[in-house]
């Protein structure tokens, strides 16, 4: 089959499956069941030659069985401290799932599904191959590949081979948005990764959901699950560009357009230990929601939690004023320094973003921030406050003033060794700016 992606045949997809993390121990078991078939995303992506998230499989019955029989056969080497594999059983939708260090398998009994309400969670039943390929999202994950049995080939929905070749996402059915609007998002996540063109009924039929308000008929937790999804891929900016022209974004509440210039450059200053979805969250958030509500209320509306949670709200909230301050020269320091002294504190997400804030007024100001990310962070003192106390300076303010006086030095390469960082520390004179800054080595 000709096309712009070029796929893979049926003997080849199973040839690849045999290399990949649970593959042999699947390929075995199918080989004692005739049930066992790969669907949806695990075929789709071996057929265009990439690598699998996971390994989707369905079986006429008895997905927990086949989930404890796989959990069983993973070899010991793959599992972190020799442990147990335990799979997750999901009664409600038939489905069990074991994940291990090295893969994942998620097993699904065949099922049909119906939708009480716009937004439900689907209502299921025992299907047959045809039902359970119909209940997809996209044609493109609407393919089976038999894995015992006689070896039948390929199963698929009408065009789905046609549209995988072709790059194109196209949607199974009319209300398939309206039914399960986080598909919507999916939409643009598969397009980002990839790089599918949207079908155009498909993007009207999205649109027109969009419209109509589809989203707020499904669970904000949801909502926020699928976007976290969204910003985890690897073109994370171009599926936020997906969302914005789709309306997904304002419809959500965030203020547009989404700002992805600005969002490049803080990426590119974002060191590895910070999170990309937690910066480019705060980017969305930057502006204000659209709708006059503030960020901590659409995070809390979307079910965003823990660390990332706080990690958005900081970047969110306090980038822009750091920006300010980043780009106003501080009396005494140079602009290298001034940047220096401000970061500590706030997390990596907060200073990348600030950085490329402040660059659009102070150029220079990218370079500090990046330094500091890179290099002058990790830079720590030996001494602390115990041992300026110890040398005469009164317990107070002027303790950690003058600790932040020796680690800006340090940081510049001045000082090396507790001698050297105590006697700077102690002739040092705090700049009035700094004198109310935690400094955190005390």
């Amino acid at each position: 089959m000709k096309g712009a992606h070029p796929i893979h045949g049926a003997a080849q997809t199973l040839e690849r499956l045999g290399t990949l993390p649970g593959g042999p121990e699947l390929l075995a078991e199918a080989r004692r069941r005739e049930d066992v078939a790969l669907v949806g995303g695990a075929v789709r992506d071996l057929l265009l030659g990439h690598w699998p998230r996971e390994l989707d499989v369905t079986v006429a019955a008895d997905a927990a069985g086949l989930a404890e029989t796989l959990a069983a056969a993973i070899s010991p080497s793959e599992r972190a401290y020799g442990r147990v594999v335990a799979p997750v059983l999901h009664e409600r939708f038939r489905t069990a799932s074991l994940r291990w260090a090295y893969g994942r398998i998620d097993v699904a009994e065949l099922r049909a599904e119906s939708y009480p309400s716009p937004g439900a969670l689907p209502d299921v039943r025992p299907g047959s191959v045809e039902e359970d390929l119909a209940r997809r999202d996209f044609t493109i994950n609407a393919i089976s590949l038999p894995l015992g049995g006689e070896g039948v080939g390929l199963l698929s929905v009408d065009g789905a081979l046609e549209d995988l070749a072709a790059g194109t996402l196209r949607v199974l059915h009319e209300r398939s948005f309206r039914d399960d609007p986080t598909r919507i998002l999916r939409l643009a996540r598969y397009a980002a990764r990839l790089r599918f063109t949207i079908e155009t009924h498909t993007r009207r039929l999205a649109e027109e959901a969009l419209a109509d308000g589809a989203l707020s008929t499904v669970s904000g937790g949801r909502i926020g699950a699928e976007l976290l999804l969204a910003l985890g891929e690897s073109d994370a900016r171009a599926t936020l560009g997906t969302l914005e022209q789709l309306g997904v974004l304002e419809a959500l509440g965030f203020a547009a357009p989404f700002d992805d210039e600005l969002a490049a450059s803080a990426e590119a200053l974002l060191p590895r230990d910070g999170r990309r979805e937690a910066l480019l969250l705060a980017v969305a958030l930057l502006r204000g929601a659209g709708s006059g509500r503030g960020a901590l209320e659409l995070l809390d509306e979307l079910e965003v939690a823990g660390e990332t949670r706080d990690r958005v709200l900081a970047a969110a909230s306090g980038a822009t004023e750091l920006a300010e301050r980043l780009a106003r020269p501080v009396e005494g320091l140079d602009d290298h320094a001034a940047a220096l002294a401000l970061l500590d504190g706030p997390p990596v997400e907060a200073v990348a973003l600030a950085g490329a804030l402040a660059a659009r007024e102070m150029p220079a100001a990218a370079q500090a921030v990046g330094d500091w990310l890179t290099r002058a962070r990790h830079v720590r003192l030996e001494i602390d406050g115990n041992d300026l106390i110890a040398a005469g300076v009164p317990e107070g303010p002027q303790v950690g003033a003058r600790l932040a006086v020796a680690l800006r030095r340090k940081r510049e390469g001045a000082l090396a060794g507790r001698a050297q960082e105590l006697r700077a520390a102690l002739d040092g004179e705090p700049h009035p700016d700094h004198s109310d800054r935690r400094c955190t080595e005390t």
